[in-house]
């Protein structure tokens, strides 16, 4: 079995609260991610994005680990690794900066931007991510790339994700107890909308929201860039719960039921037509009305995306005040596991009165077909940002590397005069 740094893989993994799945890809030489390897298992122990029993998720892990490991000849070291939960939240700062030379290098972009984070976030909670919006230079906004332009005074618009010290620490404790390391903690949200937003959709406006068992991941683009982020703890699994509790079956039979039979628009169901019910206790399964079943789907999936158009709303609310572009012209794309059910295009329209798709993941290739369903959009998105993530890493090696050059050949020539 080779190891993973010499193949030069990317790995993803995400400990979500019904699965656990783990992905390896290769970079292929037009930028495209080639899926190589796939573990999965259910999930147990985490519920909303949190550890609520650490061994059972180790084990969890562990299988879906092995399962890619196996399939991809290859032994894991290290992942990239989602993070959801309540308590991820976000902030718009700003800073500014006097530009050393006569035009903005490099270095005044990363000082800017360090200035712009240097701020005050929430107790006990850390930043996740700074991801820059755009800059200014002097009275010239909206510019994308400063490096090179000529001016005065440069100002960067930056968007911070942060997250709760502890939520984040007991994550990356179930990574160690599986004798791996953590490459880097990525917002699920951000990798989801990496996997399955367009360039073009970002630019007009556009609101991701996957949607997973235990929670809603929400990123919203305008611009070209992420403005807002939100985890709601409010997702599929509460669809399954009701579905349960109304049949009285096993919850992994109204999963089942859900996913095969289940419609989140009344209008699209066969009136008449009737779904055999498994039951507990080892009763009799029960013939009930389909119509019974999309009535249940259809009146929660329309509170959850309600939730999420309370945010939506609040979002534009706030840019509006500060006459800053807030339509959302790409509409919502809607992924996630729980997003693959018929139907809820349609009972989203009626929510948020704009157009929606369902998102699958793009720029993977085909050559493991499951991977193209909405529900591998996180860990598609984790491959996505560690494509990125080390291209960075070996740009700022080499500018290290040029700068280090430079100081040395200063040195000998001061050695030389003195």
């Amino acid at each position: 079995m080779i190891k993973l740094i010499d193949k030069k893989l990317l790995v993803g993994l995400e400990i979500g609260t019904t699965k656990i799945v783990t992905i390896v890809g290769e970079v292929l030489p037009d930028g495209i991610i080639n899926i190589i390897g796939i573990g999965e298992s259910l999930s147990r122990g985490m519920d909303k994005g949190g550890v609520t029993n650490l061994e059972l998720v180790v084990k969890c892990v562990k299988k879906a680990i092995d399962q890619a490991e196996l399939m991809a000849d290859c032994q894991i070291e290290s992942v990239y690794l989602a993070l959801s939960g309540q308590h991820i939240s976000c902030q718009n700062e700003i800073g500014i900066v006097p530009i050393s030379e006569e035009e903005v290098t490099q270095e005044d972009v990363d000082t800017v931007v360090h200035t712009a984070q240097s701020v005050r976030v929430r107790d006990e909670h850390r930043i996740l991510h700074v991801i820059p919006q755009e800059y200014a230079i002097d009275y010239q906004e909206g510019i994308k790339n400063p490096v090179g332009l000529s001016g005065v005074r440069l100002k960067a618009k930056v968007h911070l994700i942060t997250c709760h010290n502890d939520m984040a620490k007991n994550i990356v404790k179930v990574v160690a107890r599986c004798g791996l390391k953590v490459d880097q903690l990525i917002f699920a949200g951000l990798a989801s909308s990496l996997a399955v937003l367009t360039e073009d959709e970002k630019e007009l406006g556009v609101c991701m929201v996957d949607i997973g068992g235990g929670t809603m991941d929400i990123g919203i683009y305008t611009n070209g860039a992420l403005r807002y982020s939100k985890v709601i703890p409010y997702a599929g699994h509460i669809v399954t719960s009701d579905i349960a509790y109304a049949f009285g079956t096993p919850p992994a039979d109204a999963e089942d039921i859900k996913l095969r039979k289940g419609c989140a628009l009344g209008t699209l169901t066969v009136q008449d037509e009737a779904v055999e019910v498994p039951s507990v206790g080892g009763r009799l399964p029960q013939n009930l009305q389909l119509k019974t079943l999309t009535e249940i789907i259809e009146l929660r999936y329309t509170e959850l995306l309600h939730l999420v158009n309370d945010e939506i709303v609040q979002f534009q609310n706030s840019l509006s005040q500060s006459n800053a572009k807030y339509h959302l012209a790409a509409g919502v794309v809607l992924t996630g596991g729980a997003s693959q059910i018929n139907g809820l295009v349609e009972c989203a329209q009626s929510v948020f009165h704009t157009q929606v798709r369902i998102g699958h993941p793009i720029y993977i290739s085909d050559s493991i077909k499951t991977m193209q369903g909405p529900s591998y959009s996180t860990v598609a998105g984790l491959l996505h940002y560690g494509k990125e993530d080390r291209i960075n890493n070996k740009k700022a090696m080499k500018h290290r590397a040029s700068v280090s050059l430079w100081l040395t050949k200063i040195n000998r020539w001061l050695k030389k005069e003195f």
